[in-house]
């Protein structure tokens, strides 16, 4: 499915046009009407001669409707340029050439409209090579130009059958997985509810689907689905779709806004961009300066940050960061136009390199440079590598969803780069390369991995210093000041283990070549203590009184070496005599009868306070189990 944008100063026709080529008038406001003038964006299809039906979207002219424009001109694949041949090239001609020049719109073509009034074929011939001479230097510099007459029908038929050859070498939209509706519209319809309407890029969407509302937070879900008047239950990218909503009030909809399944998406305030300014821009950007940013559908007042310079001039490019005014839905790649609010000017234009960078950059970083240049121009691979390089480890899923690359262009990359070691798997043995995404297996770029070592390195050094009595530092503890958290975590520590870069005992991890040594004081403090629990294994020293002799930091060390076994609060026994009660007690209760504290008190002759804490053990244990007061093996 493709979708036709029109541009063009107003009064040239355009509406007329869409309405001589689609029987459909895009006028849909009584304003528009009465006026006869495009306020709003118009709506209309049309079934070109191979049969391919193709949606369209026509757009004002008038230069106080300029923003309506930018808001459906985004979602097109082809421009339809209208140039009335009575009044050739007009300043609003100019303006909605730079913006598809701006955002790179792939093909078009100009109709040269009103050619009934133009009864010189020299006037014509004239205005065919202004056109012509305008278009130089832009993506319609070899655009088909065509004389039509929509009130006579002149050149209609032309026109469709060059729109057809344009589409038959165009490439369609491409699914990635990760649908997206920007809406232009949203209304109610008696009897179905709330309706958006939109171009969907991205993904597909189907009847039943819950979606996301983003910037909102909302959810809702799709009841229904329209195309051309057509209700569908399945829609691919590139349609121009009604999407009838239930569980999202019409107040809280409004156009900017955007549709997508729910987490594949984030709204953000901070985007980094190449801007490329017009040739003809009035007013250079500075350093600092507030604009007005148009991406999609959506709008909103933006601060422009300069990477390498204080101004953009004419005909400049560079590297901005733009921090908005309001959160924003936007994607890699989506094109943009930055405006001036006041007076109202369109000063350039560009690419979205990076929607969610993670930082506000510092100025004049080559590295930043290299960075935005390398997702901006660089091959599958230096992408997918930059962005692991500056977000750390993700799924191969995940990192396919932020790249924005085809699934088909990711997966041959990824393996690329991990045969070449420049990408590395977690864990190290991701089985066939050739299934990465389908597995979605974790990846780290070697920079990445060795970054990570470097700081678990000085983490667990450092804590080594302050705790040189404990094995090592909680796992969870690690993980959390990594920023490594669940299962990815401890993916990274037993690769980092089965490469010896750490050493990991339970829940402890440390640096390979750490030691616990005590010195012969400690030493002769802990022999007197254990001294003291052999002199009375069942009724051995309080945990306090442990504490109290040895200090916190050297009992901790006995119980996480094992020597000591912490039972209680207060109840601490000493492993090895813990292990004999439990032999103990399991050769009493071989003959099935139960036991009861009391029983157990009496067979190691200790205090209740011990066989208490001992019973809870061996129930913790799943050894015994408890039945009323008493006790039974399991």
């Amino acid at each position: 499915m493709f979708v036709i944008g029109t541009a063009g100063h107003v009064d040239h026709g355009k509406s007329t046009l869409v309405q001589a080529i689609s029987g459909i008038n895009p006028d849909r406001l009584r304003e528009e009407q009465e006026r006869e003038m495009t306020i709003d964006l118009g709506f209309a299809w049309v079934t070109l001669p191979s049969g391919r039906q193709v949606s369209i979207v026509d757009v004002p002219g008038h230069e106080d409707f300029i923003k309506n424009m930018l808001a459906g001109v985004g979602g097109i694949d082809l421009a339809l340029l209208v140039v009335a041949a009575d009044e050739a090239v007009m300043p609003q001609t100019r303006e909605h050439l730079a913006i598809l020049d701006l955002l790179q719109i792939p093909k078009g073509l100009v109709a040269l409209t009103k050619a009934d009034l133009v009864d010189d074929p020299v006037w014509l011939e004239l205005v065919r090579e202004e056109v012509r001479e305008t278009l130089a230097g832009t993506v319609l510099a070899e655009a088909p130009i065509i004389p039509v007459s929509a009130l006579k029908g002149k050149g209609l038929d032309e026109l469709l059958q060059t729109l057809d050859a344009l589409l038959e070498t165009s490439v369609p939209r491409q699914d990635l997985g990760y649908p997206r509706l920007p809406i232009d519209r949203a209304f109610t319809i008696s009897g179905f509810g709330t309706v958006v309407t939109g171009t969907l890029v991205g993904g597909h969407l189907e009847v039943g689907d819950t979606v996301e509302i983003i910037p909102l937070g909302r959810t809702a879900r799709i009841r229904g689905l329209q195309s051309h008047n057509t209700k569908i239950e399945r829609a691919s990218p590139g349609a121009r779709l009604a999407v009838n909503l239930t569980g999202v009030d019409l107040d809280l909809l409004q156009r900017g806004q955007v549709l997508a399944l729910p987490g594949t998406l984030s709204p953000t305030r901070l985007i980094d961009v190449q801007l490329r300014m017009l040739a003809q821009a009035a007013h250079p950007v500075e350093h600092g300066m507030v604009v007005e940013l148009f991406t999609g559908a959506a709008s909103v007042l933006a601060r422009i940050r300069l990477l390498q310079g204080d101004t953009l001039e004419a005909d400049e490019t560079g590297w901005a960061q733009l921090r908005l005014q309001e959160p924003v839905a936007i994607s890699r790649y989506d094109g943009f136009i930055v405006r001036l609010p006041s007076p109202s000017l369109t000063l350039g234009g560009g690419q979205v390199v990076e929607p969610q960078p993670v930082r506000r950059h510092r100025r004049f970083d080559r590295r930043v440079i290299e960075r935005l240049a390398s997702l901006a121009q660089g091959t599958p691979e230096s992408v997918l590598l930059t962005l692991l390089e500056e977000r750390g480890a993700m799924p191969a899923r995940e990192l396919t969803r932020q790249s924005q690359l085809p699934p088909v262009t990711v997966q041959p990359a990824l393996q690329a780069l991990v045969q070449e070691g420049r990408v590395l798997c977690l864990p190290t043995e991701p089985g066939d390369l050739k299934h990465l995404l389908r597995d979605d297996v974790p990846l780290i770029s070697f920079l990445g991995w060795e970054r990570l070592m470097q700081r678990a390195s000085a983490l667990l050094r450092d804590y080594h210093r302050r705790q040189p009595l404990r094995g090592g530092m909680p796992r969870e503890e690690l993980k959390s000041r990594l920023r490594m958290r669940g299962e990815l975590g401890n993916q990274i520590l037993q690769r980092a283990e089965q490469e010896g870069l750490l050493q990991v005992s339970g829940d402890a991890v440390a640096l390979p070549e750490h030691e616990v040594q005590l010195s012969e004081e400690q030493q002769r403090a802990v022999r007197q203590v254990l001294a003291q629990f052999e002199e009375a294994p069942y009724t051995p020293p309080a945990y306090g009184e442990v504490q109290e002799a040895l200090g916190a930091e050297l009992t901790q060390h006995l119980i996480e070496t094992g020597r000591l076994v912490r039972l209680s609060d207060a109840v601490v026994f000493e492993s090895q005599a813990l292990d004999e009660m439990v032999e103990r007690l399991t050769r009493h209760l071989e003959d099935g009868k139960p036991i009861t504290v009391a029983k157990v008190r009496d067979l190691f002759g200790t205090s209740r306070k011990y066989a208490v804490a001992f019973l809870e053990e061996t129930d913790r244990r799943r050894i015994t189990k408890r039945i009323g007061d008493a006790r039974v093996l399991r």
